[in-house]
């Protein structure tokens, strides 16, 4: 047991470089004897203890944070995970979840592993992501971690978050007009809302489009028509499938009249988009 007399001032001044809770650094500046560098490590072991301890727990609240560039030419969104929604509103957890985002949108880390091993300075003092999350994982008490990393270039991106943090959505354009940015807000609601698989036919998967051709020609037989007839209306319901569920040929959300298509051909002729990422919390 420590003889050092462990004043209210210490404890707060531990408290205010870590972040971790009175009594935790109570203890730990009393198990220290004092030692300030020392009692950090203490903090930091109790994370990583609590941390493993919490492995077989769910996390499945958090928050989305969707970020480009300041050269608006790439986007990152990622999924900070916790166990309870309280946790997920706190103000110190959105706020790390954007720092992270920042680390991403720098650095452009390929996955999750990369992403945890870049530098980061949180709480007076630099670490690893892997590591703060460790520590804030100690403090907090709940499982964190990051479940999804996207990123996405092009020559105009950009980032939208939905509900309260609950969904992010990053938009690339191919070229970058005067309205752009307004539009890709308008395509990102889009996304959010009716969440296609691709950008267009082209970018469907073969294996869903045989699934889809297979179904229709099912129904269409149950119906009784006629086995000539089968292939011809299976492709008019892929095409239906085509519109409904890739962006480009989805009916515009704001103007029913034109598709996503069409709407961006009144912004600049031949303004498209190139690649879209959809994140929602839990999904």
């Amino acid at each position: 047991m420590s003889t050092v007399q462990i004043s209210a001032a210490d404890v707060n001044k531990l408290r205010q470089q870590t972040g971790a809770g009175m009594m935790d650094c109570k203890k730990a500046l009393t198990e220290t004897n004092g030692d300030f560098e020392a009692a950090i490590d203490f903090l930091r072991k109790k994370g990583a203890k609590v941390a493993a301890s919490r492995q077989d727990r769910e996390s499945n609240e958090g928050v989305v944070i969707s970020r480009t560039s300041a050269d608006g030419k790439t986007g990152v969104v990622i999924e900070l995970n916790c166990e309870t929604d309280f946790v997920a509103k706190n103000a110190e957890f959105v706020a790390f979840a954007n720092e992270i985002a920042n680390k991403a949108v720098e650095n452009q880390p390929k996955t999750i592993e990369e992403l945890y091993a870049l530098s980061i300075d949180t709480e007076n003092t630099t670490t690893t992501i892997g590591e703060a999350i460790i520590d804030k994982t100690g403090k907090i008490g709940e499982k964190i971690g990051v479940s999804k990393l996207e990123i996405i270039t092009g020559e105009k991106v950009i980032a939208y978050v939905h509900g309260n943090f609950r969904l992010g959505v990053l938009v690339a354009l191919n070229s970058n007009p005067e309205g752009a940015e307004e539009a890709g807000k308008d395509v990102a609601m889009q996304i959010a809302a009716m969440n296609p698989i691709a950008v267009d036919k082209d970018g469907v998967d073969a294996s869903v489009i045989e699934r889809e051709l297979e179904i229709a020609k099912d129904v269409i037989r149950a119906e009784g028509k006629p086995e000539e007839m089968v292939e011809k209306i299976s492709l008019g319901k892929l095409n239906k499938f085509y519109k409904d569920s890739t962006l480009l040929n989805q009916e515009f959300v704001k103007d029913s009249s034109k598709s996503v298509a069409q709407f961006l051909a009144t912004v600049e002729k031949g303004l498209t988009v190139t690649a879209f990422k959809r994140v929602a919390l839990g999904a």
